[in-house]
């Protein structure tokens, strides 16, 4: 990841940076792996104050470009608009590892919801 541009802005209390990332014969990144490279490039910045704005992959190319913010204070990030919000919890539930759950009772009913429902 290379970041292209830096601002900072003291209004809303966050850092605005632009950024690049070269993936040759990879996927494109995850969410996920853009805040860590985010993280690890910004001093200061963790992974709960850092909120990815937008992606964007070119088709054909291994290059895939965005924009992130670094806000100072949790309190801060919380005024963002709820559909980011939301994405961005998405995007650390992905992350995070889904707790293993009890097998089902009921075997019927999950062979019936594999096959395609009731019949």
């Amino acid at each position: 990841m290379e970041i292209t541009d830096r601002k900072e802005n003291p209004i809303l209390n966050r850092v605005e940076i632009s950024w690049q990332w070269r993936h040759v014969g990879a996927p494109t990144p995850t969410r996920g792996e853009i805040i860590a490279a985010v993280v690890k490039m910004e001093p200061g910045a963790t992974k709960d104050r850092v909120l990815v704005k937008s992606v964007n992959t070119r088709f054909g190319q291994p290059l895939t470009t965005g924009s992130a913010f670094i806000y100072g204070d949790r309190a801060d990030l919380e005024k963002e608009p709820k559909y980011i919000l939301n994405r961005h919890s998405q995007a650390e539930s992905e992350a995070a590892p889904a707790p293993e759950t009890a097998p089902a009772e009921d075997s019927d009913a999950e062979a019936a919801e594999i096959a395609g429902g009731e019949e």
